[in-house]
């Protein structure tokens, strides 16, 4: 995204949740401990385990509905680009916007097409309030940390990669201004940075989603709608970009200057 382009209540949100985001890394260093370090607790060596969420069992916030944990796939492949593992960000139907409803592609109508995912290696975990129509939850976008804990990308997912449900691009990105962990556990410092990264990084992700539509729709184009496109794991990262957190803040102060 072109910060120029922003406006200037974006940018002071922008630089206000930039420096939110560093000073809970300066404290945090301060006592040697690191974002990366929270997230994995006592994880042996600071190596995730592969698949594993963590913290167990998920961060889940019940008056919000923003729900999120960290995991590193299988394979040096998942390594690549530095990756040491990334977040995965998500909102339940509660937190949603009203009147938010999932995406209906043709290919649902079709009778032996399966309506909800088939195939989840990532699912997110169950959570005590799930039914009651809070099950069908969206992803908003992940983020990859390298092996110090440093953000280094942001992207987004088929569907068939988190069990997600489908909402369109315009939706999720209403989801992230709802998007707020305000718990203790298993460490606020941990959740008050994910939150004011995804404030700072506001305009790129709604960038990335509409990205991850495109990419959709083109897959299907191609394919003259033959295949079910959310369930085709040829198709798994839809957009991604690499960031960097520090050099974005020298950038959006010295416009306001």
């Amino acid at each position: 995204m072109k910060l120029e382009a922003s406006s200037l209540a974006e940018l002071t949100a922008m630089q206000q949740a930039g420096r939110e985001l560093f000073d809970w890394t300066r404290i945090l260093a301060k006592s040697g401990d690191s974002i990366l370090g929270l997230v994995l607790g006592a994880a042996r060596g600071g190596e995730p385990a592969d698949w594993t969420h963590y913290p167990s069992g998920d961060v889940y916030d019940g008056a919000t509905h923003a729900q999120y944990f960290f995991h590193r796939h299988a394979g040096e492949t998942a390594r690549r680009d530095g990756e040491h593992g990334h977040f995965h960000t998500f909102m339940r139907p509660r937190g949603m916007a009203p009147g938010t409803r999932p995406l209906v592609m043709p290919e649902l109508a079709v009778a032996d097409a399966p309506s909800q995912p088939i195939h989840s290696p990532s699912e997110a975990a169950p959570q005590p309030n799930q039914g009651d129509g809070n099950d069908k939850f969206s992803h908003i976008v992940a983020i990859s940390l390298d092996h110090t804990g440093e953000p280094v990308k942001l992207f987004t997912t088929n569907r068939w990669v988190t069990g997600e449900t489908w909402y369109a691009a315009a939706d999720v990105a209403a989801m992230l201004d709802r998007f707020s962990i305000e718990l203790a556990r298993p460490s606020w410092p941990l959740n008050r940075w994910l939150c004011a990264l995804l404030r700072f990084y506001r305009p790129d992700i709604v960038e990335l989603l509409a990205g991850r539509d495109k990419a959709v729709m083109n897959w299907r184009r191609s394919r003259r709608g033959k295949i079910h496109v959310f369930e085709d794991q040829r198709l798994e990262i839809l957009s991604a970009a690499a960031i960097d957190p520090a050099d974005r803040l020298r950038r959006i102060e010295r416009l306001l200057a």
